[in-house]
């Protein structure tokens, strides 16, 4: 009987361990391993791609090797498309996601959202000869977008019931399809439509309309509130010395607009 007890508690204190580690803290987690693994889609120009170096770059690139920086970390890149971001949070691939991710609420039910860093504003494109100037006028039409981002979203939710969505796992394959005649209209981000007209002039692609404006945040992990405070205090200090400004700039050629800077005037 005194084994069969000691046995019980061996394995009581086993669960009570295992519970112990599942709720160990990222933040103290990250600081002792010394790096901090950030993951981005370098297929979002110009928030991530590569140089002619083939190195990561882009405005969600240096955003993220700022911050790890600035805590005194390694950087490590972690892959991802816009369908995988925030599975790789869920399954521990990554710590945070920095990979022009914008809040939507359903999308909070999963993981947790900081102060926005930049901004992202979603289209519908198309050749200049498509007529469409609204969501009613893609009745009738196929329309390409990317799985898992808020426009395919959006499209899912409020597109008319005659529009067939079309899925694309990332936007460089949207963007192929769409340079190869595959499909006439897609949603994407603003800043990738020039990009697309560049390497094909002929299609004469064209933005018709904006879908959205989003705020676009870094994503925690659900319930790791020390890590997520202290990702809002980066925030808010580089708005206020005017770094994340700065980058804007680099990459869009203007000033980050008030939806984030005014962010700082409620801390």
């Amino acid at each position: 009987m005194k084994r069969t007890m000691t046995g019980m508690a061996i394995a009581l204190l086993a669960v009570v361990g295992i519970g112990h580690m599942a709720c160990a803290d990222e933040l103290d987690d990250i600081r002792k391993a010394g790096k901090i693994r950030i993951a981005i889609d370098l297929g979002v120009p110009p928030y991530g791609m590569t140089d002619e170096k083939l190195q990561p770059t882009g405005l969600d690139v240096e955003t993220a090797q700022a911050l790890a920086k600035d805590w005194g970390l390694q950087f490590e890149h972690v892959p991802t498309t816009g369908a995988s971001r925030i599975p790789s949070l869920q399954t521990g691939k990554a710590d945070l996601v920095i990979s022009s991710l914008s809040y939507t609420a359903e999308r909070a039910k999963v993981i947790d959202f900081s102060l926005g860093y930049a901004v992202l504003r979603t289209v519908i494109a198309a050749p200049k000869s498509v007529n469409v100037k609204s969501l009613a006028d893609l009745d009738g039409k196929t329309v390409a977008t990317v799985r898992g981002t808020t426009h395919d979203t959006q499209l899912t939710k409020e597109g008319p019931k005659g529009m067939k969505l079309v899925r694309y796992e990332d936007d460089a394959t949207e963007a192929q399809a769409f340079l190869s005649g595959q499909v006439d209209i897609f949603s994407t981000a603003e800043m990738i439509v020039p990009q697309i007209d560049k390497k094909n002039p002929a299609r004469q692609v064209e933005m018709k309309f904006v879908l959205d404006n989003f705020k676009l945040a870094i994503g925690v992990r659900k319930g790791e509130k020390r890590l997520l405070d202290e990702v809002n205090k980066w925030i808010v200090a580089n708005i206020k010395n005017g770094r994340l400004n700065a980058l804007n700039k680099k990459y869009f050629g203007d000033d980050l607009p008030d939806l984030i800077l005014k962010q700082e005037v409620s801390q």
